[in-house]
């Protein structure tokens, strides 16, 4: 039974590296569906009928637990997936949205007590089109912390930029989208980075970013967050290896692939 962890394309491979790295002994699946990445820019409908696909071929890889290590797969299609097209059963499906605003708010998994002042007054979130179109951010944050400010930046160009390699490209593009970001919000208090491909230009964020202000960064909270799971959900817990799959092609794929992994991979085409 591996854990399958699913991503538009290789950003997710950002989370996937601090999962191993937090739980060496686990088997994994990972399938990018980089035949039809991005997913930042396609509605919700897409966005759904993409994830489901993918994590349909997860489940039927074996795996009982699927992570979306996709912030736009997280925002716009986990809660429809949850509600009206996961069955009823064992079958998982988790999101990288919540493990992030439970570190934010200091609120644990599973805390369903009412909003509260939590001290945090204000969050700048930097992403893709479709997760800040979706509104997933505030609306996940007002279950767990009243009062905080939420302002979004979408990141044009930015996942693009990452996934050619182009890094003079993406740190333009980074002072760029933050310059416009604290126009609104000048003093930001914390900072999310809410897509996996940011943090392999996390660097050029925080030199951006005032050096008061806390930066997040997903893939180390979420492999906490789901080590924690596993603590709790022992069932889904299975020694072996990582698998890696993907929708788009190989040879392309495995190229651009180390720049997220640090290491090469065996990748194998559904």
């Amino acid at each position: 039974m591996p854990i399958g962890v699913f991503d538009s394309g290789l950003g997710g491979l950002t989370i996937l590296r601090a999962l191993k790295e937090r739980l060496p002994e686990q088997a994994f699946v990972y399938l990018g569906d980089n035949a039809n990445t991005p997913y930042g820019t396609r509605d919700a409908y897409d966005v759904f009928d993409l994830t489901t696909k993918s994590v349909q071929t997860l489940f039927d890889n074996g795996c009982e637990l699927v992570i979306l290590a996709c912030n736009t797969a997280s925002a716009s299609a986990l809660h429809r997936m949850q509600v009206s097209w996961l069955a009823k059963g064992e079958q998982r499906v988790l999101g990288v949205f919540v493990p992030m605003i439970e570190n934010l708010t200091k609120r644990d998994w599973g805390d369903n007590a009412p909003p509260t002042h939590t001290g945090l007054e204000n969050v700048a979130v930097f992403a893709t089109r479709s997760t800040i179109e979706s509104g997933a951010f505030p609306r996940e944050m007002k279950f767990r912390a009243r009062d905080v400010e939420i302002v979004g930046q979408i990141c044009d160009g930015l996942v693009d930029a990452i996934e050619a390699g182009d890094m003079a490209q993406s740190e333009a593009l980074v002072k760029a989208h933050v310059a416009t970001l604290l126009e609104v919000l000048p003093e930001p208090q914390s900072a999310v980075l809410g897509c996996t491909h940011y943090p392999i230009v996390e660097r050029f964020f925080r030199a951006a970013l005032p050096a008061h202000t806390k930066l997040l960064s997903q893939p180390q909270i979420v492999a906490d967050a789901t080590a924690d799971y596993l603590a709790r959900h022992e069932r889904y817990r299975e020694h072996g290896l990582t698998q890696y799959l993907t929708t788009g092609k190989v040879d392309k794929v495995g190229q651009l692939a180390e720049l997220f992994l640090g290491h090469p991979a065996d990748w194998q085409k559904v």
